[in-house]
């Protein structure tokens, strides 16, 4: 009989910072939103960002969302350092690379669940029939195939963040950035939406979620921890 086992793949590293700073100049005072930060996030991790009000975790996502820039430090994306791109190489970054899911969904009010998920592809001039079909397994894969037409007006506060999840997936993103993703819904509904990132970490997907609340954070593999810009831990949840 022939030997079958495959061996696990080496998960590679699909998102590295160096030493990252991000200083905000507020009249005559600054304030040093990050003071030094190096991390390590893998093919398949699920991290969990935590800290108390201005400890530096909003800022350190939207740095990792190519939102902004750092002061100083180096933030390696794909094999590319990014750290000092302009907006519009930075655009492409995101659009190619990372997927959002926010705490208030980010639907727009006039599109409908399938227009939704595709706006990412259209950022990228990808109108064509395959990237609609792709839309709409995304949303039946996030249990919205009888909701493909429905405005988020007409969706529950849990559906619409099924959209969002399903719109931070369509471009395939090497990182799945989710910010306090279930911070608008009830428990019983977060718990569904928390199940659902759980099976997309599962499949492999790399997911970095900030949330303030312990019983989200211990879905994740492990929980890193900032305080005044620094951080205080790095481990198991």
């Amino acid at each position: 009989m022939s030997d079958t086992t495959v061996a696990s793949p080496v998960r590679r590293v699909v998102a590295r910072i160096v030493d990252l700073r991000k200083d905000y100049v507020l009249g005559k005072n600054v304030v040093h939103a990050l003071r030094g930060v190096s991390l390590e996030f893998r093919q398949g991790d699920f991290v969990a960002i935590m800290g108390a009000s201005g400890s530096g975790k909003s800022t350190l996502l939207n740095l990792l969302g190519c939102l902004d820039k750092p002061t100083s430090g180096r933030y390696i994306l794909a094999g590319q350092d990014v750290s000092q791109l302009d907006d519009y190489a930075l655009s492409k970054i995101r659009s190619r690379y990372l997927g959002f899911i926010f705490q208030s969904y980010n639907l727009i009010p006039q599109l409908s669940v399938v227009e939704n998920i595709q706006i990412p592809l259209q950022y990228q001039g990808d109108d064509s029939p395959a990237a609609l079909q792709r839309c709409v397994r995304l949303a039946k894969l996030v249990g919205l195939g009888d909701r493909l037409d429905h405005r988020p007006t007409e969706l529950s506060g849990g559906q619409q963040q099924r959209v969002a999840i399903a719109r931070s997936l369509v471009n395939n993103p090497h990182v799945i950035l989710a910010d306090e993703p279930t911070g608008n819904l009830d428990s019983a509904t977060g718990e569904e939406i928390m199940g659902l990132l759980d099976a997309l970490n599962r499949a492999g997907r790399t997911i970095i979620m900030v949330t303030h609340e312990a019983d989200i954070a211990a879905h994740a593999h492990r929980v890193v921890r900032l305080r005044d810009g620094r951080i205080e831990h790095d481990g198991t949840p």
